[in-house]
């Protein structure tokens, strides 16, 4: 018993807790390796020099040589390795080894070990070897498997290209006008690693500075984008399936009245992973290196725990960047125990229909502009998707395409991506023509539980009348009980207390701030807009958050959930370079 008590009593064993350390002491040295590189390349760029730098008898620690380069490649490994890319790993294990062997053997040399810089860089690189060593266990995060070969085609044809570029460029500004293209040659391979002059070697060759520098930003760029391609994120794991789909909508029969978002978790470009039970599980979509799911977790809130581990035990496998949009009070609770932090991200505004009334000075503007719309002679037609025959569902397909405002289907996290698909048999149509029977607009609504609608999609002519959209919802609320709906789930209202409270009297200047430049946004984003027509219904305002790790990972979720919302496209590589698209 005594004997239990004490191997009871004991911490973690001493390799558990060096490790960490170890790993952090790697990312640090990277980061002081590359601010230095980058004062030096600074320092040599306004005509200084730098002497006993890797050149004749002087050598420094492993990456220390000043440049545009190596600056870049430092600092983009150290990034790499704080988010412990297992590539990333080996290739600072194998590149310090080779240096740290190279420069253990030439200590050997009178010429070399009477140099205490020499010493100093020899302990250095052995240190950040033994750091890397000890730290093996933390960087398991995976890679793409296709990244190598694609690196290696990029690094290949742009080291081609940025030598040529670089050669003509000595020959052109050389004053010399003695040196072989074998020369210019070897000085541009030189200058795209390092801008320390080297006079022993090139003698023939007086070129300006502004070419130095202007070879090594170019290897700069050239190496960035090597760097990128070889330890870019997996685009992620297969998207959802036959299989998945119908264990979600298992899970929705049961527990989809819980969150009015859960039904989009079938959007086809969502991957889903599950807890262990199977109870539960957590939509989400790759981008940009963020696993950006949306919503709360589907199934069973006594398994939430278990698919969100699993969910963050995957991102931090692939070194993705975990973070939720759209999820519930409840949700984000249950998040935060796992180490997220949160941040309310807006308002969804909730209608329950049978305490909806047009009655009162409240509802005024509202009721007004639902009787104008009716004495038009607008009529509306509401229907299951499953009872509208094929014919006219493709006729409102094609209707729906020609009042999108622009290319881009826009929406994820409350947004299906899709109309008229045979499984989505139970969404509801709300159709609107005018009195010459012309169809001027309409609505999808995705079923939340037995007894509730989220709103989908919402098209329009752009030549109908503008309170057309309100008079819909209002026809829909009061025929709510014809097809047992209870709630009704309208637009998100982003920074909705921001609108709500920045415009009374006595806001505070940062509020005014942050009010106008929501104001000036909405120009292109309908920030305002969306909140305003959610908010003459009287809904009842339910808060959303994001949810993320770090503050400093804040700006790529945002860029990540930009791009998932359709409001942010990025360019693409090449076709050789690109990745093919998860089955």
């Amino acid at each position: 018993m005594g004997t239990g008590s004490a191997g009871a009593g004991r911490g973690p064993r001493p390799g558990r807790r060096l490790a960490p350390r170890a790993a952090l002491f790697t990312v640090w040295y990277l980061r002081a390796v590359a601010a230095l590189n980058f004062l030096g390349a600074f320092w040599v760029s306004f005509g200084a020099d730098i002497r006993r730098h890797n050149a004749q008898d002087y050598f420094t620690p492993y990456l220390l040589t000043a440049g545009y380069t190596s600056g870049a490649v430092a600092l983009f490994l150290a990034v790499t390795m704080r988010r412990r890319k297992r590539a990333a790993w080996i290739l600072n294990l194998v590149l310090c080894s080779l240096f740290f062997a190279a420069l253990a053997l030439s200590m050997v040399w009178p010429d070399i070990y009477e140099h205490a810089q020499n010493w100093l860089s020899l302990a250095l690189t052995g240190a950040l070897l033994a750091a890397l060593l000890v730290g093996r266990r933390q960087f398991r995060a995976k890679g793409d498997p296709g990244n190598p070969r694609h690196a290696a085609m990029v690094a290949a044809v742009g080291l081609v290209l940025a030598a040529l570029i670089g050669t003509a460029l000595v020959s052109a500004t050389n004053s010399q006008h003695t040196a072989t293209f074998g020369d210019s040659f070897g000085y541009a391979l030189l200058r795209l690693v390092s801008l320390v002059p080297d006079d022993s070697a090139f003698m023939t060759i007086s070129t300006p500075g502004w070419v130095d520098v202007a070879i090594n930003v170019m290897s700069t760029l050239l190496f960035l984008l090597v760097l990128f391609v070889a330890f870019r994120s997996p685009r992620g794991t297969a998207l959802l399936c036959t299989e998945d789909d119908a264990r979600l909508r298992t899970l929705l029969d049961k527990y989809g009245e819980r969150d009015s978002l859960g039904y989009f978790a079938l959007r086809r470009d969502k991957s889903v992973i599950w807890s262990p039970s199977g109870k539960s599980a957590i939509a989400y979509r790759v981008l940009g290196g963020v696993s950006l799911a949306s919503g709360d977790p589907i199934g069973d809130p006594e398994a939430w725990p278990g698919a969100i581990d699993a969910w963050l035990n995957e991102a931090r496998d692939h070194a993705w960047v975990p973070a939720v949009v759209g999820a519930s009070q409840e949700a984000g609770t249950v998040y935060a125990r796992h180490g997220l932090d949160a941040l309310e991200l807006g308002d969804e505004a909730i209608v329950e229909t049978a305490g909806f009334s047009l009655d009162g000075r409240a509802m005024r503007s509202v009721r007004q502009a639902h009787n104008r719309v009716g004495r038009s002679g607008c009529a509306v037609r509401v229907r299951r998707h499953a009872d509208i025959p094929p014919a006219e569902l493709a006729a409102l397909l094609e209707r729906a395409d020609d009042w999108r405002d622009g290319q881009t289907e826009r929406g994820f996290s409350m947004a299906l991506g899709r109309l008229g698909d045979p499984a989505d048999g139970q969404c509801v149509m709300v159709e609107c023509a005018d009195a010459e029977g012309r169809p001027r607009a309409l609505l999808s609504f995705v079923p939340w539980g037995p007894h509730g609608l989220s709103l989908d999609l919402m098209r329009r002519d752009r030549g109908s009348d503008n309170g057309l959209i309100e008079f819909m919802v209002i026809e829909l609320i009061q025929r709510a009980g014809e097809l047992g709906v209870q709630q009704i789930s309208l637009n998100f209202a982003m920074f909705r207390s921001v609108f709500e409270r920045g415009s009374r009297l006595g806001a505070g200047p940062v509020l005014r701030l942050w009010y106008s430049l929501l104001t000036f946004f909405s120009r292109w984003w309908q920030i305002e807009s969306l909140y305003r027509a959610n908010a003459k219904f009287r809904p009842i305002w339910e808060p959303r958050y994001v949810l993320f790790g770090k503050s400093s990972e804040l700006p790529r979720i945002g860029l990540a959930g930009a791009r998932a919302e359709g409001f942010l496209g990025v360019p693409r590589l090449p076709a050789p370079l690109g990745r093919r698209q998860p089955r």
